[in-house]
């Protein structure tokens, strides 16, 4: 999946009829394409959390070389799911990135470290008394998702896409055929061919199997 984009991806995701795509969740600092396994955190109040680790270190602590972290926030739109010291031990670790559904802070901090973080919003609000992490490592939502540890995620400037485990050889086949289909389209135009007659032609079946 690094080698494709989200884009190819959400297309590849259409065709074989499977949902994937979310939406308002972008880069809050480092533009930087991403991709890997999840791993999953649920958050939600502070006051009934089971456990009093700090939000999201077990899955740091957890997660392996290229992984992506993925973070159900969905309590407080004031309250931040994720942060600085986390991103620098998440890039310390040399995690992909890490995705929240709802609010992140310290976005310069996780620029500097050069670790990509994408989110609902940027916010300075700590989640102290606020949320806390409910569980870690099981199926979370994002955005009318489900999305399981071990299911593969890609985000860059154009958006967020989810890949089920169990749908993933599929929709990255698919995916590849598409991405090698635009680029001979792409490869067309900058030989002289007319764009109208380009994507008249074969883009409209572009999700059609060849």
């Amino acid at each position: 999946m690094r080698k494709l984009d989200s884009c190819a991806v959400s297309d590849a995701s259409d065709a074989v009829g499977v949902k994937g795509t979310v939406y308002g969740i972008s880069a809050t600092g480092v533009r930087r394409r991403i991709a890997g396994r999840i791993q999953t955190v649920k958050l939600g109040p502070a006051d009934t959390a089971p456990s009093s680790r700090h939000l999201c270190t077990a899955a740091v602590d957890a997660a392996k070389e290229g992984d992506v972290i993925v973070v159900e926030n969905h309590s407080r739109p004031d309250a931040a799911g994720w942060g600085g010291i986390l991103s620098t031990a998440a890039a310390h670790k040399k995690l992909s990135g890490t995705i929240v559904d709802g609010p992140a802070r310290d976005a310069d901090e996780s620029e500097e470290m050069n670790y990509p973080v994408y989110a609902s919003s940027s916010i300075a609000s700590t989640a102290r008394g606020r949320i806390a992490e409910h569980e870690w490592n099981t199926p979370i939502n994002v955005q009318g998702i489900t999305v399981k540890p071990g299911d593969l995620v890609i985000a860059d400037g154009s958006g967020v896409v989810f890949v089920a485990a169990d749908t993933a050889d599929k929709v990255i086949a698919r995916a590849e055929d598409i991405a090698a289909r635009e680029r001979a389209m792409a490869a067309a135009v900058k030989q002289g061919k007319p764009v109208s007659a380009v994507m008249g032609g074969d883009y409209e079946q572009m999700l059609q199997k060849k």
